[in-house]
């Protein structure tokens, strides 16, 4: 199978996908932001963030030039701003204008924070990873920006962050049904444990 056609498969399958909305900024100053679906938690302590840039894009030469970024949450009443930051627009020209999303600035990293989304993590580069044709960005979190719309206390309730996700082609996902389970410890095993039909 071609590699293009695998990738198709692969990005239909390995699903949900979280997306990390990256905001970074060119040497020139130049304010970029983009959504990665290649997302996760690296690293509990310390706080590390995950994501991958496929090809070499304005995002990856931001920060690899300047040293950090912010991942910006992507909600669904921010659905049509997220795909437009997905076009290929020239270096030279910010997706923040093009979107009409508002620049805040952050508190720890020079790069902008997008103030119509509810969390942003501004991080500093910790390392990048070639892999194949991909990179892999490592990103030590120095702040978390929470909007109190969507806590509950100190929990972010996740029907009020209301994620976006990728799924296939051109198909994105909402959050659905929530479903809640706890975790069984080993020493609370039932003998007689049978999964529900």
């Amino acid at each position: 199978m071609p590699p293009r056609d695998f990738y198709r498969l692969l990005t239909s399958v390995v699903v949900p996908r979280p997306i990390a909305w990256v905001s970074s900024t060119s040497p020139t100053g130049v304010h970029n932001l983009a959504p990665h679906s290649f997302f996760t938690v690296a690293s509990v302590d310390p706080p590390i963030l995950q994501f991958t840039s496929v090809g070499e894009k304005d995002t990856l030469r931001n920060i690899e030039a300047t040293g950090n970024f912010v991942v910006n949450f992507s909600p669904v009443n921010l659905f049509e701003e997220i795909n437009a930051t997905g076009t290929d627009f020239a270096p030279e020209v910010s997706e923040f204008d093009q979107a009409g999303l508002t620049r805040e600035p952050s508190l720890t990293v020079e790069t902008p924070r997008v103030a119509e989304s509810p969390v942003a993590l501004e991080c500093r580069l910790h390392r990048t990873i070639r892999m194949g044709d991909c990179t892999l960005v490592f990103g030590e979190v120095t702040h978390a920006a929470v909007s109190s719309e969507v806590l509950d206390g100190s929990h972010p309730r996740i029907e009020l962050l209301n994620p976006l996700s990728r799924l296939g082609l051109d198909e994105w996902g909402t959050l659905g049904p929530i479903k809640e389970i706890k975790r069984i410890r080993a020493s609370d095993w039932p003998r007689d444990f049978r999964p529900r039909a």
